[in-house]
């Protein structure tokens, strides 16, 4: 049977695996979706060796950027982003990487966004970041984003915030895996008290539906949001790609 999956590290909590096995079932689609949970990137191209019947696969941490030189073609939006999170493999045997998290994420943060929201800061630095920093750029916010180590992209280490950096970018995004189940008490280690009524929090994570990060803002009166929304929109655009 052809199959669909998705690549990363300790996925077992994965939404794609359940989200996508539903569809091909209640569309009727002759197709399986597996998990392929590696440790290491050049298990990659074992995963390729053992799996002929491939179509398409889903890309998560920590593997958006480390994926893309396995691959044949690059989209120009995924080219321009430097992360892929879907692959689709064509009937030419060639393989291309897409990015369908910018989309998932700008789709999913514009019903909240108000006219103060014009700063913003993106936790972390990784591949899901670069999606992010895409989308605010086509949104017209500047940001600005905050490392743990010393990154060339990134003005902030989290020991420089002040509750005044806080206050004065009003949207603030978790890209890192901070507060992760089942790691749930775990949170981005932020001046919290600088954040106010006026701010959004978005965190991409979306298991538990309430990360401490959220929870926090959320008790300084902060509009909160977890990435549930942001996953079934990047879900629905790797569906048109896989299928167009």
């Amino acid at each position: 049977m052809a199959k669909f999956g998705l690549i990363g590290r300790n996925i077992d909590y994965s939404f794609s695996r359940t989200h996508f096995s539903s569809k091909f079932k209640n569309e009727d689609l002759p197709y399986s979706y597996v998990n392929f949970d590696i440790d290491d990137i050049t298990k990659f191209s074992e995963i390729l060796n053992d799996n002929k019947d491939i179509l398409g696969l889903n890309v998560t941490i920590p593997y958006k950027e480390q994926i893309i030189p396995y691959l044949d073609l690059l989209n120009k939006t995924a080219s321009k982003i430097g992360a892929v999170n879907t692959i689709k493999f064509h009937s030419s045997g060639k393989i291309e990487g897409y990015n369908t998290d910018y989309y998932g994420f700008q789709k999913s943060i514009e019903p909240y966004l108000k006219s103060h929201h014009k700063k913003a800061l993106i936790l972390g630095t990784g591949g899901a970041s670069k999606a992010i920093a895409y989308a605010l750029k086509k949104l017209k916010i500047k940001f600005e984003y905050v490392s743990r180590s010393p990154q060339p992209k990134a003005k902030y280490h989290y020991t420089d915030l002040t509750i005044d950096i806080i206050k004065n970018h009003q949207l603030i995004i978790n890209c890192t895996p901070i507060g992760t189940h089942p790691n749930t008490n775990q949170c981005p280690d932020i001046p919290y008290d600088g954040i106010t009524k006026n701010h959004l929090l978005f965190d991409l994570i979306y298991n538990p539906e309430k990360t401490k990060f959220l929870e926090c803002g959320e008790l300084m009166g902060a509009t909160i949001c977890n990435g549930s929304k942001m996953l079934e929109y990047q879900a629905e655009k790797a569906w048109d790609i896989w299928f167009k």
